[in-house]
């Protein structure tokens, strides 16, 4: 069984709701169908329901299981609009604001349902930036209590892999923080083995990755990541980490032998921490088109409850797949 079809099975042991308020895009409610029928989660589409279940119609897809919500018909829209001032009154919003914001951005209103417990989770990023998807979830959800950064990853699956645990990988950040420096990038390897050890089911071994291994090159970068995997094993001493090292030094175990002899990361790492978003969003993107693998993400981590981004060029399938490993981070949560 894959890692997606493992996650499904976790997702359905315990249904959770996520709420999908992209109903402008005909993905959505592909993957609505796909998770009602397969029974991955209950879903809340937001919209007009006339005009939802007509472009549902149109687009010939079944979504007579999901609940739709119209804001404006929405009976604890005012609640909701109590909160949202509440929560930022020290920005001036007024409740004039905050009813516009919640009635025409819809983003706003699923992470307020996310907020107030009338969704577990949230997933969107189809046809928005990951900006638009944060904003309202750490001005209303805020971080996790104990987290000191929010930040993304991509569980990659790489078919016919013998690297990480069975070719699956977990890849931090890649989505969100430009240029973490080395405390950030300590806390990014934290949650990032969290977030594997949740999903995958196994011990996370973290490599900090580098374009040096154990000194080979001298550079400013370079000692951001030492710094960073000194950081880390002060402050998360139970993490198996290791670096800096070379992608191949961190995966290939004979590479690894040789470049880094004496390491218990090297060649065997299945969570890869990239010291740059260039380079962690290069990564993965050429990892999923020349190895054709499976990346759902970019995920976030460090959020006080699980709001998902996509990438805008996913497929239905993708945001199926995001939607059961939001379902599980739900029943953690």
């Amino acid at each position: 069984m894959g890692f997606i079809d493992v996650i499904k099975e976790k997702a359905k042991s315990n249904v959770q709701t996520i709420v999908l308020p992209e109903t402008e895009d005909a993905r959505t409610y592909e993957a609505a169908s796909k998770v009602l029928a397969e029974g991955i989660a209950n879903i809340v589409l937001i919209g007009n329901a006339d005009e939802v279940n007509a472009k549902a119609k149109e687009c010939g897809y079944d979504i007579s299981k999901a609940t739709v919500i119209d804001p404006l018909a929405f009976d604890k829209l005012d609640s909701y609009v109590d909160t949202l001032v509440e929560l930022r009154k020290s920005k001036g919003m007024t409740p004039e604001q905050a009813k516009d914001l919640l009635t025409k951005n819809y983003l706003y209103f699923g992470v307020m349902m996310v907020k107030v417990g009338d969704a577990d989770g949230m997933v969107s990023g189809a046809c928005h930036a990951t900006a638009d998807v944060l904003r309202p979830s750490l001005q209303i959800l805020k971080t996790a209590p104990g987290t000191k950064l929010v930040s993304s990853f991509f569980v990659m699956v790489v078919p016919d892999c013998e690297y990480g645990s069975n070719g699956t990988f977990v890849f931090g950040d890649c989505g969100l923080n430009q240029n973490p420096n080395s405390e950030e990038l300590a806390a990014i390897a934290d949650s990032s083995a969290k977030s594997f050890e949740l999903l995958v089911g196994e011990k996370p071994v973290v490599a900090m990755l580098s374009h040096s291994t154990k000194g080979s090159a001298k550079h400013a970068d370079v000692d951001k990541v030492t710094e960073a995997v000194r950081i880390a094993k002060e402050q998360y001493p139970d993490l198996c980490l290791d670096g800096e090292l070379q992608a191949d030094a961190a995966m290939v175990p004979s590479v690894g032998k040789s470049k880094a002899p004496g390491s218990e990361v090297a060649g065997n790492a299945n969570v890869l921490i990239f010291p740059d978003l260039d380079a962690g969003n290069i990564g993965y993107k050429l990892v999923q088109r020349l190895a054709h693998a499976e990346a759902y993400g970019p995920m976030t981590q460090g959020i006080a409850k699980p709001v998902n981004d996509l990438s805008r060029g996913c497929s239905a399938d993708d945001i199926v797949g995001v939607i059961a490993i939001t379902a599980v981070q739900a029943q953690a949560n």
